[in-house]
């Protein structure tokens, strides 16, 4: 058999490997046959380490640094220094859109640990135990309190201001539903009503606000993936021309006429993404 049969046969080898699950599954199938049918730990494949290294290094940059890097990517290209400078100016506006965007899940973490609050509340008080008591271990379950846990069971435990303290705790964005709780806590205390009925229409009046907001982000993201997809148009336009056997990146980085339809186009792209989100936001704050 000569060197390229056997080349043939090397190549049949490694591709009927592959299709099977790649070399660590054929590795481990061998580890199976000669083990005699004995238990062989399973390893990690080498997809799966590849994904676990995409996501270090997605945990190490964050999102904006992928402006600058895409900036230096296409100036490498291009053979000019504009996309870095376009790059560099995209970090803080990606970094101010993943901030808020961590702080809106904040917000709705925060919010469904107020209604377990006052879900696992009522339950401890429908069990038998004092409002302060029930209060303590509720808050201690359900981490409804968030940063002002501490003076909040202080004053429950030491006879204080339960209610002043919640609505001291319900500044916390996200957390305004500790309004109704201190609320219903004075109304029970003062009054001697219900307080576990309190908490249930407290919940339930929670519930539905937030099911009602999820709905409406569920409504507007068609809206939203729309307007991404017609911002990424001209990176698609730009694909087809160098598909094309075209040079649209020499004649925008490099021409005067070019130039200038960059900086126009950039302009009218950057305020149509802009007006569509600040409607689909201006819809989601009124409701």
């Amino acid at each position: 058999m000569g060197e390229m049969e056997l080349g043939a046969v090397g190549m049949c080898v490694g591709a009927a490997v592959w299709l099977l699950g790649g070399w660590d599954s054929g590795a481990r199938r061998a580890q199976l046959l000669f083990a005699g049918g004995g238990v062989v730990a399973a390893g990690p494949t080498s997809w799966q380490r590849l994904a676990h290294e995409m996501r270090r290094v997605q945990g190490r940059w964050r999102a904006e640094w992928w402006s600058l890097a895409a900036g230096l990517a296409l100036a490498v290209w291009g053979a000019s220094v504009l996309p870095v400078v376009a790059g560099a100016a995209g970090v803080p506006l990606l970094r101010r859109t993943r901030l808020e965007r961590e702080a809106r899940r904040a917000r709705e973490r925060r919010g469904d640990a107020v209604i377990a609050l006052c879900a696992a509340l009522a339950g401890e008080v429908r069990g038998g135990r004092q409002p302060a008591e029930a209060l303590l271990r509720a808050a201690r379950d359900s981490h409804g309190l968030g940063d002002a846990q501490a003076p909040v069971l202080a004053a429950a435990r030491f006879g204080g201001d339960v209610p002043e303290a919640l609505a001291s705790a319900a500044r916390q964005p996200g957390a305004e539903g500790l309004l109704g709780l201190a609320a219903c806590w004075r109304v029970a205390v003062d009054q001697g009503a219900g307080l576990a009925a309190g908490l249930d229409r407290l919940e339930e009046a929670l519930r539905t606000e937030r099911d009602q907001r999820l709905d409406l982000r569920a409504q507007l993201a068609g809206a939203r993936s729309t307007a991404v997809m017609l911002a990424c148009l001209p990176v698609l336009g730009l694909l087809l021309g160098t598909a094309m056997g075209a040079d649209p990146l020499h004649v925008l980085l490099h021409t005067g006429a070019g130039f200038g339809c960059l900086l126009v186009g950039g302009v009218l792209e950057g305020a149509g993404l802009w007006w569509a989100l600040r409607i689909v936001r201006g819809a989601e704050g009124a409701a």
